[in-house]
């Protein structure tokens, strides 16, 4: 079995990111494959069956959790942030490069839903990445919202960003709101089924909170990934999409696919935005496998 490490490296300010980097057997350098998490996850939220399958063809696997989450550092706790995400990524990709199993000429990279978009972003703006598999992507985080948002919540929403704001003014703990929830009188990102029964799988205890920052909201409806999708090429860009997906919706998706320049490849599944994880997880993780065994060889 691959060996799993437990690993460390500094980002901007100070803040120690964790994960964990899987070795394949035989000698190295290999080429490296680095992960992270979307909306408010953490590393064992359903990705470790991917970094294995990764690692199992033999790829070096680097599996970090975002800062405010799960073992990393950072405050506020429970605070998404994609451009500090992505910034932080960027670290991720230079810890890869430093470590003498890797081959840094061969490093591809892996995003799903949130992450998916960053995936994105980073294939356009990182020329050290040699492909990228973005995974049911957010392409839109405003046309998103029009669609999951019902028009009589909207003006609650914005009412909510506008109470958090000012008391952060105030010096206050920026506000939360749960991540999921079945109960309509709770707010709450999510309320499907599908949703809660991710998000509330079994992870190691004081890891994951079932909270968000409602910061993290606004930035959610300020994020705009597709807009970089024309500039991923050269970089080889296979975009996973679900058939059903309702959260980072499947039309979206499609339409940022036709806007990407080649080489791109189109993998579609059946299902909704949680089916890569689990119900479709041989086929998402082999389309991946297929496309970085290709371009990373």
């Amino acid at each position: 079995m691959a060996e799993r490490k437990d690993i460390e490296f500094t980002a901007d300010g100070g803040v120690t990111l964790r994960g964990w980097l899987y070795l394949p057997d035989g000698p190295g350098p290999h080429p490296a494959i680095t992960m992270a998490h979307g909306y408010a996850g953490i590393k064992e939220h359903g990705l470790e069956p991917f970094a294995r399958a990764f690692t199992e063809a033999g790829f070096v696997v680097l599996l970090h959790d975002h800062r405010t989450f799960g073992a990393s550092d950072g405050t506020p706790r429970q605070d998404v942030d994609p451009w500090q995400q992505i910034a932080d990524w960027r670290r991720a990709i230079s810890y890869l490069e430093s470590r003498p199993e890797v081959d840094a000429a061969r490093i591809g990279l892996w995003g799903t839903s949130y992450s998916g978009g960053h995936a994105i972003v980073l294939g356009a703006t990182d020329r050290r990445l040699r492909a990228v598999v973005s995974q049911v992507p957010t392409i839109s985080g405003f046309d998103q919202g029009q669609r999951r948002v019902s028009p009589d919540a909207v003006t609650g929403q914005e009412d909510s960003f506008t109470e958090d704001e000012r008391a952060r003014f105030r010096g206050e703990a920026p506000h939360t709101v749960a991540i999921v929830s079945s109960d309509p009188t709770v707010a709450a990102s999510y309320r499907t089924q599908e949703a809660i029964g991710f998000y509330l799988q079994p992870t190691p205890d004081g890891t994951w909170k079932n909270e968000v920052t409602v910061r993290s909201t606004r930035a959610a409806r300020m994020y705009e990934p597709g807009t970089w999708i024309t500039r991923v090429s050269p970089t080889p860009l296979l975009m996973v999409v679900a058939l059903a997906d309702r959260v980072t919706v499947t039309d979206l998706a499609l339409a940022a696919y036709e806007r990407a320049l080649e080489p791109k490849r189109l993998h579609l599944i059946s299902g909704g935005h949680f089916d890569p994880y689990v119900a479709q997880f041989d086929q998402a993780s082999a389309a991946a496998v297929t496309w970085f065994r290709e371009h990373l060889g």
